[in-house]
């Protein structure tokens, strides 16, 4: 090997140690970033949706488009009124205008379901959960 090869090897040897250099945490640090999209979306936001309504069967999940649509929960203190909720996550970003929640609300009269309103602040309250779920999560892959 001649010497200006030599030192090629070395400088390139030198390089690729470098860049290892802190791999743990520029590691942790590109799991936990605020944009983490291998999903399609947010996946702090997915995971974050998917565990606030784990309670209720879903009727479609769409990771790549970022759909939720749970199917009609019934609370079994309440078997008379059903609930159906379905989350849509808009960005790649984590924030707070990245998610939408809908829900419609139907009671029983007669035998008849029929829609009433969702009562005040029930979809503000679970696009809230869902972002701090989302925030404790990511914050949870940073101190991993």
């Amino acid at each position: 090997m001649t010497k200006t090869v030599r030192i090629i090897a070395v400088a390139a040897a030198a390089c690729l140690v470098a860049a290892c250099g802190g791999g743990k945490e520029r590691a942790r640090a590109d799991v936990a970033a605020s944009r983490v999209a291998q999903i399609g979306v947010n996946a702090y936001l997915w995971r974050a949706a998917l565990e606030t309504l784990a309670f209720m069967p879903m009727a479609q999940t769409d990771s790549n488009g970022g759909v939720i649509v749970t199917d009609w929960y019934a609370n079994p203190q309440a078997p008379n009124e059903r609930v159906k909720v379905s989350v849509f996550i808009l960005d790649q970003d984590l924030r707070a205008d990245a998610i939408r929640v809908s829900a419609v609300r139907q009671e029983n009269r007669g035998g008849t379901w029929l829609d009433v309103a969702v009562r005040a602040g029930t979809v503000q309250k679970l696009e809230e959960t869902i972002l701090a779920k989302a925030r404790d999560l990511r914050r949870a892959a940073i101190e991993g």
